[in-house]
């Protein structure tokens, strides 16, 4: 089973999308707006969750980067 929370390679023009299970969350600048969407999606300890891989999978690029690619 995939993690409820991905984190998708980052975009030609430079942020990430980001999916909750299943839901788009909303298009991530940087980690204070994907603990944003979690906080909103009701994970109070987001910032805690970003590196547990069985919360959060990040796709294609490097975790914590969200340059153009």
């Amino acid at each position: 089973m995939s993690a409820p929370i991905i984190i998708h390679r980052p975009s030609p023009t430079g942020g990430r999308r980001v999916t909750i299970r299943g839901q788009i969350a909303g298009l991530a600048m940087g980690d204070v707006d994907v603990i944003e969407f979690l906080r909103r999606a009701g994970l109070p300890d987001a910032e805690q969750l970003l590196d547990n891989p069985q919360w959060v999978e990040w796709r294609g690029g490097r975790a914590h980067r969200y340059e153009a690619a």
